[in-house]
């Protein structure tokens, strides 16, 4: 009786496979992973390393980068603070930017004492009754502040439009909102930074 010789086929073999079999094998294999993962390799290279992002991003508000580090913002430090830059007479404009904010930190719910509002009046300060009135807790910051006054070549403006700008917990500029936008992306731009950070 004739004992099959199992030690001329190579471990993992099938008996009567030629080398050449086994080559194309293991090449159609390699060829199916590099048919998933090189796309897949593709598109991280190009958001995180080629600068590349898809037009229709998910934010609402316009990102500032690189984020703007604000001098002397020790005060703005441990909390998201909304920003609203202009005159202290605070004429239309200014009174629908400062109910915006007020309303946006308001509908935040349990999270809105995570979040600050601030008044950078620029000149002319200020309407302090209906400030009192109608925006309590607001900071409103005067022209005598000569160190928070620093702050205000780092706001971008763009002539015509009225914005409003979110500072992060460690006092740097990072995202502006034109305030004629609907409210609702200001809040939902908020709520997605407040699940995100692990700080303020």
């Amino acid at each position: 009786m004739t004992t099959p010789d199992t030690a001329s086929t190579p471990t993992g073999t099938p008996p009567g496979a030629s080398a050449a079999q086994t080559h194309r094998g293991r090449s159609a294999l390699v060829g199916l992973a590099a048919l998933f993962f090189l796309p897949l390799a593709g598109a991280f290279w190009l958001y995180y390393a080629g600068g590349w992002r898809p037009a229709g991003s998910t934010n609402n508000g316009e990102l500032i980068s690189p984020a703007r580090p604000l001098p002397s913002a020790d005060t703005l430090r441990g909390k998201w603070t909304l920003v609203y830059v202009g005159d202290g007479t605070c004429a239309a404009d200014c009174r629908r930017a400062l109910w915006t904010m007020r309303q946006t930190r308001l509908l935040l719910a349990e999270d809105m004492d995570r979040v600050q509002r601030v008044f950078l009046a620029e000149a002319n300060c200020c309407d302090r009754p209906f400030l009192e009135r109608e925006h309590p807790g607001l900071r409103v910051v005067t022209p005598d502040d000569s160190a928070a006054m620093a702050w205000l070549g780092e706001f971008p403006r763009t002539p015509g439009r009225q914005f409003l700008y979110i500072v992060d917990p460690l006092g740097n500029l990072m995202m502006r909102f034109d305030v004629a936008q609907n409210p609702k992306g200001l809040k939902s731009d908020l709520e997605k930074l407040l699940k995100l950070s692990h700080i303020g």
